[in-house]
């Protein structure tokens, strides 16, 4: 062919490639452009064969006669190989026959080669299905990538989905689906990322798999919203996480139920102690008083020890008092406002502590098992002040409301560190927080201002009718909700 000299020009200073004219007996160089002077460091005189030392002159001969592409190495200005597509064309520049050989840099090929194996490599290990999902400003959807895996998660080829993209959401579950719907408009309205899990229907195997779906989008050119993400299936870690849940709700239950046992188990001992005990040291006192009255006189023997039994009485009176208040106070049947108010009071005066109650009602109706609990918190709270606080004042306050009920204890000592809330032996707040827990409640520690520690308490009331049972956790989710 020949060259005109215009169009010579233009794209001999303008291609990308690397042209070079080459003399076709000796192979020297009779030009080359600027992309091949600049890749090779070659011109005019240079030696051709130099610069492809991986090219026998046979193998260029019959790619110049055939007309044949030619894959080799050619050597750049640094010494270093590029792998180039080479095509040889006899042409006609000036008044010579000459060769033109236009060299392809297929580094840049090579390397998105590359990466595309990588790619499919990581994919293809991929625990789950690596996809793309395409809606459209008009609503339509569609599925420009999936994966080998969708076979394996949703039961059906990739090729299938992608022809009906519509079918997947109709795999998720109705009570599932909108959930689905809303989380993929509130994606597409905030571009943050989609983080989904739920339930689909695998018609192939007629079972339900949990999935979760994690995407990034993007809006492309027209308006349509493109994520790409992965789908993995979390079935058997779902069915844990309920398992634990499920677990987690009996022990609550079972917690509030051995509460429950104990605090009655109390009040039975209590009540003998008082009645029984009670009653018959009462009786030993008034035979002990008869009996002193009708010693001899003149016998200071007999009414020393006679006084010392009756000091003795009264000693044992005060004891089983003292027994009979700690299983169970008796103020309790009053209410949780008179029984919280003793409480205190007591505190202040064995603690020696300045202390204070306060209650938004005189009267706080509630369920004989929920009072009772929400005293005891209250007794291991202040206990625990008394131990390790060093505090010189605390208040307690009784908030009521329609539906909770709380209580703050807040006091101004050294206050309490994460390490000593999760330190081994700490069973006070291990108790109090699964009391709270067990009767539907929380319980919260906070530094106080100006220093010191707010133990918050805040239990749900309980339905008229309702005993402490109707008050414990309920597990969110049961292996039942899985059809």
């Amino acid at each position: 062919m020949r060259i005109a000299h215009s169009c010579h020009d233009a794209v001999w200073q303008a291609t990308r490639s690397q042209l070079f004219l080459i003399d076709p007996h000796t192979l020297h160089l009779l030009d080359a452009n600027p992309a091949a002077a600049r890749l090779s460091g070659a011109g005019a005189g240079g030696d051709f064969a130099a610069i492809v030392p991986l090219l026998p002159r046979d193998q260029f001969d019959a790619a110049l006669g055939g007309g044949a592409l030619l894959h080799t190495v050619l050597a750049r200005a640094d010494g270093t190989p590029c792998r180039v597509t080479l095509r040889l064309a006899h042409v006609r520049h000036g008044e010579r026959d000459c060769v033109l050989a236009i060299a392809e840099d297929d580094s840049a090929a090579e390397a998105l080669q590359q990466v595309q194996s990588r790619f499919d490599a990581i994919v293809a290990h991929s625990p789950g299905l690596v996809y793309q999902f395409r809606r459209e400003p008009d609503g339509r959807v569609s599925f420009p990538y999936l994966s080998e895996g969708c076979q394996a998660l949703l039961g059906m080829p990739a090729a299938e989905l992608a022809a009906e993209p519509d079918r997947f959401a109709h795999l998720v579950l109705p009570e599932d689906r909108q959930s689905y719907l809303d989380s993929m408009t509130s994606s597409a309205a905030t571009l943050w990322s989609w983080n989904w899990e739920g339930r689909i229907w695998i018609e192939a195997w007629k079972d339900v798999k949990w999935i979760n779906l994690r995407a990034t989008p993007h809006v492309l050119p027209g308006g349509a919203v493109q994520w790409e993400g992965i789908m993995t299936n979390i079935t058997e870690s779902k069915l844990e996480q309920m398992e634990v849940r499920a677990s987690r709700a009996r022990l609550a239950e079972l917690t509030a139920h051995i509460e429950k046992v104990k605090e009655q188990e109390r009040t039975r001992i209590a009540r003998e102690i008082h009645d029984d005990l009670g009653g018959n040291l009462t009786a030993i006192k008034m035979a002990l008083a008869m009996l002193a009255a009708r010693l001899p006189d003149g016998d200071p023997v007999l009414a020393q020890k006679a006084a010392y039994v009756d000091e003795l009485a009264d000693r044992t009176i005060d004891a089983v008092h003292r027994i009979t208040l700690d299983l169970r106070p008796s103020i309790l049947d009053f209410g949780l406002v008179p029984a919280l108010e003793w409480q205190v009071k007591e505190f202040a005066a064995q603690a020696g502590l300045a202390c204070s109650f306060q209650s938004n009602e005189k009267d706080v109706k509630l369920d004989s098992d929920q009072a009772t609990a929400l005293f005891r918190i209250v007794q291991e709270a202040l206990t625990n002040i008394a131990k390790h606080a060093q505090a010189s004042s605390v208040a307690v306050r009784l908030q009521s409301t329609r539906q909770h009920v709380g209580v703050k204890i807040t006091d101004n000592g050294r206050g309490i560190r994460a390490t000593d809330r999760a330190k081994p032996g700490s069973f006070g707040l291990r108790g109090m927080a699964e009391r709270a827990r067990a009767l539907g409640g929380t319980l919260s520690l906070s530094h106080a201002p100006g220093g010191g520690t707010v133990v918050a308490i805040r239990i749900r009331r309980a339905s008229p009718g309702d005993g402490l049972e109707a008050a414990t956790i309920r597990p969110a989710i049961t292996k039942q909700d899985v059809p």
